[in-house]
C-alpha cells in the first residue's frame, strides 16, 4: 500500500479509503489510485478486506450495516399486494438478516424523490449496495439508479437487464416450462399446449417458449400445439383463448394465471374432467391447481447472497460480465392434472 501511494502521490490513508470505493475520495482521485495499483501489481485479499470493514464499522457507535431493497414496480404496494413480489421479498429479507444485514425499502417511482436523492441517502446512511425487485414489463434498469452505478453494486432478482446488464438472480424459466410438458406427458396427456403472455415471455428472453418447444419435441408433430399469446388484459382476450382451445384441442393448458380456468368454466370447459391444467408459477394458495414452484424466496436469497459477495470483493461498477444465478424449480402435484385414465 505505501508504494501504491507513493505511485499517485496520495497518503496511505486516502489508499486505502479509495481502493474501499470511500465516497470521501473523489472519483478522479479514486480511479487514479486504482491505476496506480494496477501498475505496481498490488492485490488486495477479499477476506481480509471485508474482516476489516467489519472491525471498522464495529467501532463506529451506532453504525448498522445496510443494504438497500428497492421497488421498480409502478404499485408502491407491490412488496405486500402483488401476487408474486412479496415472496422475492420475503426471500431478500431472510437472508439478509439471517447475514446481519438490514434492509432499507425504496420506492423507484416515488414522486417525491427528486433525481440524485437517493444516492444522497445512501451516502448518508451507510448503504452499502441495493437488490432491485419488481422489473415486470422492461430489461431496462430505471433511470433513477444510472447515476449510481459507478458507486454501488447493484444485483437484480426475478429477471436480467440489458441496459444495462448487470448480475442477477432467477428462476430458471426455461426449466420451468421444460419439465412442465416433459411432466405433462409422462401423466399420459398427448397435446399439451401453453398460453403464455408475449410480454411476460420476452422479459425472459423467450425462455417459457424455448422449454416448451423443446419438451414439445419429444410429441409426433400431429400432436403439437401451437403456443397461444395471451395477453389477460386486452380486448376479447377470453374470446380468444377459447377458440385456441376449441381450435386446437390442447388436452392440457400450461398458463402462468390459473384465472384462466375460470374462462374454461363458464365456456362448460370442465378441469380436469376435460382438459387438464398446469400453473407455470404455483402458489401455495391455490393447492388445487398443478404446477411449478419457482422458489421466487430462494431467488431473493440469491441476490442477497450476490450483493454480499460483490461487497467482499469491493466491487462496484457495471461488470463487465455479468453472472447469473439460476434457481431450478420443483414439480407439485394437484388434482388439476390428474394422470390419464386415472378414476
Amino acid at each position: 500500500m505505501r508504494d501504491v501511494a507513493a505511485a499517485a502521490g496520495v497518503s496511505k490513508n486516502a489508499v486505502s479509503l479509495a481502493l474501499r470505493n470511500d465516497p470521501q475520495i473523489p472519483l478522479l482521485t479514486r480511479r487514479r489510485i486504482e491505476a496506480a495499483a494496477a501498475r505496481v501489481g498490488y492485490r488486495r485479499n477479499p477476506v481480509v478486506s471485508e474482516l476489516m470493514s467489519q472491525l471498522r464499522r464495529s467501532g463506529q457507535p451506532g453504525y448498522q450495516s445496510t443494504l438497500a431493497l428497492l421497488n421498480a414496480s409502478s404499485n408502491p404496494d407491490a412488496f405486500s399486494n402483488h401476487p408474486t413480489i412479496p415472496v422475492y421479498v420475503a426471500g431478500c429479507r431472510a437472508r439478509a438478516e439471517a447475514l446481519g444485514y438490514a434492509l432499507d425499502v425504496f420506492w423507484l417511482e416515488d414522486p417525491t424523490m427528486p433525481v440524485g436523492r437517493l444516492r444522497d441517502i445512501f451516502l448518508s446512511r451507510g448503504i452499502r449496495g441495493a437488490v432491485l425487485v419488481g422489473l415486470m414489463d422492461q430489461n431496462a434498469v430505471p433511470d433513477a439508479l444510472r447515476p449510481m452505478l459507478d458507486e454501488f453494486p447493484l444485483v437484480v432478482t426475478g429477471v436480467r437487464t440489458r441496459s444495462p446488464a448487470l448480475h442477477f438472480a432467477c428462476v430458471d424459466h426455461h426449466i420451468v416450462a421444460l419439465r412442465a410438458i416433459q411432466r405433462a406427458v409422462e401423466l399420459g396427456y398427448q397435446r399439451p399446449g401453453l398460453a403464455i403472455d408475449p410480454t411476460i415471455d420476452r422479459l425472459v428472453e423467450g425462455r417459457f417458449t424455448s422449454g416448451f418447444l423443446l419438451g414439445q419435441q419429444q410429441l409426433p408433430p400431429r400432436q403439437r400445439v401451437p403456443v397461444h399469446a395471451l395477453a389477460t388484459n386486452t380486448p376479447c382476450a377470453q374470446e380468444r383463448f377459447l377458440s385456441w382451445v376449441k381450435r386446437k384441442r390442447p388436452d392440457a393448458i400450461l398458463c402462468l394465471y390459473n384465472s384462466v380456468t375460470r374462462w374454461l368454466e363458464s365456456a362448460g370447459i370442465r378441469v380436469p374432467a376435460d382438459v387438464g391444467f398446469v400453473q407455470l408459477e404455483w402458489r401455495s394458495a391455490s393447492p388445487e391447481i398443478a404446477g411449478m414452484n419457482q422458489h421466487n424466496d430462494e431467488c431473493g436469497a440469491a441476490a442477497i447472497d450476490m450483493l454480499v459477495s460483490l461487497l467482499q470483493m469491493n466491487e462496484t461498477s457495471v461488470p463487465a460480465f455479468p453472472k447469473a444465478t439460476l434457481i431450478g424449480p420443483t414439480w407439485v402435484d394437484g388434482p388439476s392434472l390428474p394422470r390419464r385414465g386415472a378414476d
